[in-house]
């Protein structure tokens, strides 16, 4: 970016903006520095990995004694038991085998809890204390309960599809709504202009002038620019980030946010995708029903790559990265719950699932949505990952959406090493190093596994005001899991 600012610097400041925006555009490459069978494949470690934190896979250890169960039984899609707790009545605990999918009747906020844990690690290794017999009504009622709303989601997917027929002639968004947008696009630019004009100095350790400007946005009705300016009030003053300095980092964010500005000015005459991907990137959102009845339909075997989880004033975001078997598409869930950690569906890193799922709208389209319940299916080998189609794919995803982060990255032959400076980097034998955004207790964990040999390690990779890293989410050895992450940073 910052040779962009030395050959624009004497142009009008609306053209400097232009021009961080065309350079943001024309993206280079990121910086180099049956159901039951399947469930009892998974191991004691690749179990704990599923929980929530260290705290509650301890706890799960704990609860691995059968005399605290009763009743513990199986089918071939259903698992439960009764564990004591501390009141007069023990824990309901069920899972579901075919999709994956827990319940326990206790208050823990976590998911999965420890007991879910303590019962698939019981039904991985001590298989013969379950009774194989017919289902509780409390385990039967769960099942057809989950199996009536997917057939409800069903009928509701194909009634959307009908009324898209008999509405196609209806605006999307409102006049009223489109026309607030754009003039809050009009101030957007407007501050921007300023800010280039006074020198960017100003605004060192002032964050409210960005956070009201946030606020304004809001009022606009345009919340995903809103958030980008949240995150921007962070950024002056706070010095060197990856050789990158502040200013450098936050003139490009500006050259971002003018190409949002230039393409809502022109989006009648962007291709259909780039308007999809433009609106969602102002914070127009996109109906689950809608991508259902148009998205692109891909079935396939999904192997879970790994899954982000974080929380943000008790909003908890989780991320799923899938790829499939046979069309080799990565895809990724997005999905949130507020107040606990509860999800619909729950995903173990590295199973394979069988399971449609449905792309949302874009000129590279990588989130997608699940369509009915998805079912584990037999493992199946990893497939290459070279370093460099990796990078070149990400190139070309940021080229047509540069809004777009974080992109998924997997590369099969890095050693994970921590410098002189005490920062993490995946070396590359041959090609480069890639930073790494990674807890110590992590990084020092990963570090032991490899010991040195390369490992095939899976994350996301982001760029923007905070730089450009790898935040790795697995890591797999000789083809088999070696390591989850955990801990987000």
């Amino acid at each position: 970016m910052s040779s962009c600012v030395v050959y624009v610097i004497g142009l009008p400041y609306p053209w400097l903006l232009r021009c961080l925006a065309a350079h943001v555009w024309h993206a280079s490459p990121p910086y180099w520095t049956d159901s039951s069978k399947h469930f009892m494949q998974f191991s004691r470690e690749l179990i704990l990995q599923q929980a929530p934190d260290e705290a509650s896979a301890k706890a799960a250890k704990g609860l691995l004694d059968v005399s605290k169960w009763q009743n513990l039984g199986a089918t071939e899609h259903a698992l439960w038991g009764e564990c004591k707790g501390s009141g007069s009545k023990p824990y309901q605990v069920q899972i579901d085998l075919a999709a994956v999918a827990f319940k326990c009747s206790c208050p823990s906020r976590k998911f999965p809890c420890k007991h879910g844990l303590a019962l698939a690690l019981i039904r991985a290794e001590q298989s013969a204390a379950i009774t194989a017999s017919d289902l509780p009504a409390w385990v039967s009622e769960w099942l057809e309960g989950r199996q009536q709303r997917a057939e409800k989601q069903e009928q509701k997917k194909n009634a959307v599809s009908e009324r898209k027929v008999a509405d196609a002639d209806e605006p999307a968004v409102s006049a009223k709504r489109l026309q607030r947008m754009g003039a809050g696009l009009d101030e957007l630019e407007r501050w921007l202009q300023d800010q280039v004009a006074q020198g960017l100095a100003a605004l060192a350790g002032d964050e409210s002038s960005l956070r009201t400007l946030a606020a304004r946005m809001v009022d606009a009705q345009l919340p995903g620019v809103a958030s980008r300016l949240r995150e921007l009030s962070r950024v002056p003053g706070s010095g060197v980030v990856a050789g990158v300095d502040w200013s450098a980092r936050l003139l490009g964010a500006f050259g971002r946010l003018q190409l949002m500005i230039d393409g809502y000015r022109q989006l009648a005459s962007l291709p259909l995708p780039e308007q999809m991907d433009l609106t969602q990137a102002l914070g127009l959102p996109q109906s689950k029903e809608d991508v259902a009845s148009q998205g692109d339909g891909v079935t396939d075997q999904w192997r879970v790559l790994g899954q982000f989880v974080d929380e943000d004033e008790r909003l908890w975001l989780r991320r799923v990265w899938l790829q499939g078997h046979v069309s080799g598409r990565v895809a990724l869930l997005q999905d949130f719950a507020h107040g606990a950690r509860r999800f619909d569906q729950a995903f173990l890193v590295d199973s394979v699932i069988v399971a449609e799922l449905a792309f949302y709208p874009g000129a590279f389209p990588l989130r997608a949505m699940l369509l009915g319940a998805p079912t584990l299916t037999e493992p199946m080998a990893l497939p290459p990952a070279p370093a460099s189609a990796a990078f070149e794919t990400i190139a070309q995803a940021v080229a047509a959406n540069p809004w777009a982060t974080p992109q998924p990255l997997c590369i099969e032959d890095g050693v994970p090493e921590c410098d002189s400076s005490g920062q993490w980097q995946l070396r590359i034998p041959g090609e480069g190093r890639v930073p790494l955004r990674l807890a110590d207790r992590e990084g020092w964990t990963l570090c032991a596994l490899a010991g040195g040999h390369r490992l095939r390690v899976f994350g996301e990779w982001h760029q923007g005001v905070e730089g450009s890293y790898l935040r790795p989410l697995t890591a797999w050895q000789d083809q088999a899991l070696a390591w989850s992450a955990r801990e987000a940073v």
